[in-house]
């Protein structure tokens, strides 16, 4: 069943509308086939210029959405042979971030991504996709390892932060998420890195730092979450649409920017509606870009990474 954020409550009073006349329909022999047809459709009209004109709010909003799919369904619906590979080997292992190997298709790659999980028993093991300096040490690991094995590497983002917690900072934080970033930049294989969800702050850059960095269309991808940067700027959270607005998070400002480099087109109501649909859209878009980017040496993948965040900005 789906779960209807706030400014689809005219979407869910059609749907529910339709419903109530199905189940009717099946109860007696009134013929209720083309009003069901007719509402179906305005249904479906309204559906699609709601999301045509979506705020950058509510775009996070539907960034956040309870159903919308997570590392795991993707893993389900799009890899096969997923071997997840555990620990830093350092501290322990942070299932907040995970990765192994896998195959998309016919290709071996690395797979790595964070995971909010989709109950409250799974967000909380996963930490609500938050990820802590052991994960990021793990995703380290696992991409010196994708290099050395001479395998492409495929990030799939969706955090709306690194863990803030003390225990995070004692264990060094900010040096794991920057080294992160620095084993992306140095990576000698192709690396893909798609924002499916929220991409927050250092936490999602860490894992983001590719060559190739998409962004589905209802994605949002910024340093600082709209109520944190609402909070600095104005004392309150109520302020989270303006400042979402003013900070440019959705796919559409951020591919004008140059900061990310493609978006993948989501159903009509967003990922969470049609996940299979979306699992195989993104499957075919990640081909073709491994596809290009395999054509390239070590060499020349290194200096497109650095010439792609060099250019950011410029202008």
């Amino acid at each position: 069943m789906i779960s209807y954020l706030e400014f689809e409550k005219p979407v869910a009073a059609l749907e529910a509308r339709i419903a109530e006349l199905k189940q009717t329909a099946s109860q007696g022999d009134v013929d209720l086939a083309a009003e069901i047809r007719r509402l179906e459709m305005k249904s479906a009209d309204l559906l699609a210029s709601t999301y045509a004109a979506l705020t950058p709010w509510q775009k996070t909003q539907v960034a956040r959405h309870p159903m919308r799919p997570h590392f795991c369904d993707y893993v389900g619906s799009m890899f096969s042979h997923f071997m997840p590979l555990g620990g830093d080997r350092y501290f322990g292992d942070d299932q907040a971030i995970i990765g192994g190997f896998a195959k998309l298709g016919d290709r071996k790659v690395m797979l790595i991504g964070h995971e909010k999980g989709n109950d409250t028993q799974s967000r909380i093991r996963h930490n609500f996709g938050m990820g802590k300096p052991e994960g990021y040490r793990k995703a380290i690991r696992l991409m010196d390892m994708a290099g050395r094995f001479g395998l492409p590497v495929v990030t799939l983002v969706d955090t709306s932060g690194a863990f803030p917690g003390v225990e995070a900072e004692e264990r060094g934080q900010a040096e794991a998420i920057a080294r992160s970033t620095e084993a992306c930049l140095a990576l000698p294989v192709p690396m893909v890195a798609v924002i499916v969800g929220e991409g927050g702050s250092g936490g999602a850059v860490a894992l983001a730092s590719a060559e190739r960095v998409l962004m589905l269309e209802h994605a949002v991808y910024s340093v600082i979450s709209p109520e944190g940067c609402a909070s600095i700027l104005w004392r309150t959270a109520d302020k989270a649409a303006e400042a979402a607005e003013a900070m440019k998070v959705t796919a559409q400002d951020l591919l004008g920017l140059g900061v990310i480099d493609r978006i993948v087109k989501e159903p009509v109501g967003g990922a969470h509606r049609e996940p299979e649909l979306m699992a195989s859209a993104l499957s075919a878009v990640l081909g073709e870009e491994l596809d290009a980017l395999s054509k390239l040496s070590s060499d020349k993948l290194r200096a497109k990474r650095e010439e792609r965040f060099l250019r950011i900005g410029e202008g």
